[in-house]
Parts: C-alpha cells; structure tokens; sequence
C-alpha cells in the first residue's frame, strides 16, 4: 500500500536515501533506486536503462501490460511513435478541450452538490477523467462504466511486476478486441475523435500501425484515467490537510495551478517507474547488470533534501519546483497538459461548487494497494448542500 505522505513511508524514503539509495530487493526482484539525481537518470539514460520491456525482458509482466505503447519502446521507434501521436495530441488540442471538461464537472456537481457529503472518487475524481478521455477517444457514454472497471483490471496487473505473479490477460484481450473494432470502424468512416486523428496523422509519409495504434489507445485510456483520477483527489486531501494553504487557494484562483505542482512532488499520482537495464551500468556505487529490472521510486525523489529545501512541508508557492512526477527526458508524459487541465479544472469547480469542504472523517482513509499507484482509495468528504 501506498500514500508517500504517510510517516511511515515518508521514513522509510528518508533512510534509503541516506543509507541504501541504490540496492537490490529481492522481494521485487529489481534495483530499487530513491534519490532525485539517480531516479533522474533511470528515467532519462534511455540507452542504459531501457523502455523496451519486449526485447529485453519478453514475456515478462512489464512486456504484457505495456506492449506495443510508447512506454515499451526507445529511440528510434520511440521518436517516430511520439511524433505520429504528437500530430494529433498536442498541447494547443489540451486546452481547446477546457470548455468541455468544465461542463462535464459541473454537470458532475450538480449531483452532488444538494447532498452535503459524497465519496469523492467514486463520485467525482474516478468519473471526470474517464468520461473526458472516452469522449476525445469516441467511446459511448453507454459504455464509460464498462470501461471504467476494465481500466482499473488492467492497472491492477501491474502489481503482478513486483509479487512474481502472471498478469491476468483477459482484460487487456477485452481491451484489445473492442479497439480493434473500433479502429476497423473508424477507418472506414472517420469522426471527429482522436481516434480517427491518429488514424489520419502522418509525418514522412508513415502512419501508425494498427498495432500501434492499439497500444497509445490502451495507454491513454488507462494512465490518462487512472493518474488523473489520482491526481484530482490527492489535490483535494492534500489541501483539506493544510488549511492554512487552502485558505490561499480560496482567495485567489492564479494559485490552482502551483497548487497542483506541488500536490504532484508532495503526493503524485505514480510512486514508481520501471526500466530494464540495457547493459552492466555503474549507479551509486552498485553495479547493475544487464536485463536486470529496476524500479525508480518517484515519490522519494520528490522529497530528496538535496534538491528540495524542507521537503515534507507542503507550499504552493514552492519555486523552483522540479518534480519529476511526469518522468523526465523522452518518456516524458505526453498526456501532462492534459492532466493539469483537468486537475485544475476540477479544483475550481470543487471549490466553487462545494463550500465548507472537509474530510468527513477521522478515520484513517486507506492508501491505494501496489507499488506504484499513490493515493487513497475513497475520500469521504463533506460540505454545505447547495
């Protein structure tokens, strides 16, 4: 289990930096890695440390879960993926979006706004993202909620990475089946969806394969889901916990975005990324050979003193703040602006929608379960009925 901000946790973290910032784990079987500098490097040093779950470690659970996405690949193929994906998928593209996801979370509030209490995942933060991403990729409303429980199948098989279990592979076949359909039907008569966008989109006179193509889609619809999801409602914990940071976002809406960085250094969404070593390399002093797995711990790299000055103290005005929650280097997370939007759009409309917010209880809130999800899974939270 795993809420980065939980003493216990944030302990741990501290004492690895200090004494075991790079070792093995044989409960993981990999390199666990926790300071910045070093978690830094996994996630940029591409030709050390590898993306390329199906040559390097085939059939392994990181090759089944990330096949054929831009997770699973280097330089070259990974430069021609992400260009293709960036024609149809830009930042410009994000923000045009913000009309759309405004209306969807008030149309969300209006709900929940005349009860005065609500389970704010299940209600809120679990729905926003999931419809704004099933709508860009043409999913009918319909169906949101069948898709709902199958993103959240999938994510779980990533806890198959760290407990030596095999992933269930029905979900991802469910997954792949319905695309493909959906990926037939668009190619014979196109929408206005990024499905049918990344369908069209070319650059030297290359598309995406259909296999390719299934895989950015099965990405999006799940990291861009789930991470999201996480983000809103550890932005909302986050502040309901420090008052006094809350009251300064109240009183001036410039500080939502800030507000949202520093949730993403001091509680972000993803606690870990893996990579598989590409050849023996040196890093901290160990020796790491290659195919062996690595696990870079975000969440303690984001709380490294030697890079962020009292770093378990939560300030929106933190500046600089170079977190490193959407990764770094070439894997650097396509989907980010998205992200922020929404996270940014969802903590105004809260705000403005449900006054008197508070937890609506004492009771300790259970963390998220597996490595590499950050969060809680359910937020009771209460506030003044409209």
């Amino acid at each position: 289990m795993t809420d980065t901000h939980a003493p216990e946790t944030r302990a741990l973290y501290q004492s690895m930096r200090r004494a075991r910032p790079v070792h093995y784990d044989e409960r993981y079987r990999s390199w666990c890695i926790f300071r910045y500098d070093d978690v830094k490097t996994v996630l940029s040093d591409w030709e050390s440390f590898s993306s390329d779950y199906g040559r390097l470690a085939p059939g392994s659970a990181l090759d089944l879960i990330h096949r054929g996405n831009l997770n699973a690949s280097d330089p070259p193929r990974h430069q021609r993926l992400r260009s293709l994906v960036s024609r149809a998928f830009t930042p410009r593209a994000s923000a045009e979006l913000e009309p759309e996801i405004t209306r969807i979370a008030h149309a969300l509030l209006d709900g929940i706004a005349p009860r005065g209490a609500c389970e704010l995942v299940e209600a809120f933060a679990g729905v926003l993202p999931l419809l704004v991403i099933a709508d860009i990729l043409g999913i009918p409303r319909a169906e949101h909620a069948y898709f709902r429980r199958l993103t959240l199948e999938v994510i779980e098989g990533f806890d198959s990475i760290v407990s030596g279990k095999p992933a269930d592979p029905r979900p991802q076949e469910e997954m792949d089946a319905y695309f493909s359909q959906v990926i037939a039907e668009r190619r014979a008569a196109p929408r206005e969806d990024l499905t049918s966008r990344l369908l069209a989109a070319e650059v030297d006179g290359e598309r995406l394969s259909d296999k390719e193509l299934l895989g950015f889609i099965k990405l999006f619809l799940v990291a861009g889901n789930a991470t999201t999801s996480r983000l809103i409602s550890n932005t909302v914990l986050t502040l309901l916990e420090h008052p006094d940071e809350l009251s300064r976002v109240y009183a001036d809406p410039n500080l939502h975005g800030p507000a949202i960085e520093e949730v993403l250094r001091f509680r972000p969404p993803i606690n870990t990324w893996f990579r598989v070593a590409a050849k023996d390399v040196e890093l901290g002093g160990q020796t790491i050979r290659a195919k062996q797995q690595v696990v870079a711990f975000l969440g303690s790299a984001n709380r490294d003193e030697a890079h962020f000055k009292d770093p378990d103290r939560f300030d929106i005005g933190r500046s600089p703040n170079p977190h490193l929650a959407f990764s770094s280097g070439i894997h650097f997370c396509i989907g980010a602006p998205l992200a922020r939007l929404e996270a940014r759009v969802a903590l105004h409309a809260i705000l403005e929608r449900l006054p008197g917010l508070a937890l609506a209880s004492e009771e300790p809130l259970e963390p998220l379960k597996g490595l590499q999800s950050n969060g809680v899974a359910r937020l009771p939270v209460r506030f003044r009925p409209a």
